[in-house]
């Protein structure tokens, strides 16, 4: 198993933040309790199915015009269909990539959101596993 794989059931502990109410355009205002709307866990809110639901870090540029850049955190949903226009996980002859799933004149591409990287046409000699779909994407600032 990658180093760089988590499972979200391997740690199932709850952590409620505050969520506040309002919107920040500019700014963050001094947190009250009168701001607080409810309390919002994460694990909630990115996971929808624990059993079927792993976080990657993902390294390279290929995806950064889909807002994923290096080092930030996939949330991978096994369960969901990897149909054409999804972001897949995908083990590629032993490596895995992240990449969109497309289907262009009959074939299986998996494309890249950056046009310094080719897309790769899937061929029948090449191993290919697509371990789950992309649902979120952590982002540190």
């Amino acid at each position: 198993m990658p180093t760089n794989f988590y499972s979200a059931a391997s740690n199932p502990k709850t952590v409620n933040l505050p969520l506040f109410s309002g919107k920040v355009s500019a700014g963050f205002p001094s947190p009250a309790d009168d701001y607080i709307e409810k309390t919002l866990d994460l694990n909630e809110l990115l996971v929808q199915k624990p059993a079927a639901t792993f976080f990657v870090r993902a390294q390279g540029e290929s995806m950064l015009g889909a807002g994923i850049h290096p080092n930030d955190i996939l949330v991978v949903d096994r369960s969901l269909e990897p149909v054409p226009g999804r972001i897949v996980i995908c083990a590629l002859n032993g490596e895995l990539v992240v990449k969109r799933l497309k289907r262009r004149g009959g074939q299986w591409v998996l494309g890249s959101e950056n046009p310094d990287y080719r897309d790769i046409v899937l061929r029948e000699e090449m191993d290919t596993v697509i371990w789950g779909v992309v649902t979120s994407v952590i982002h540190p600032v």
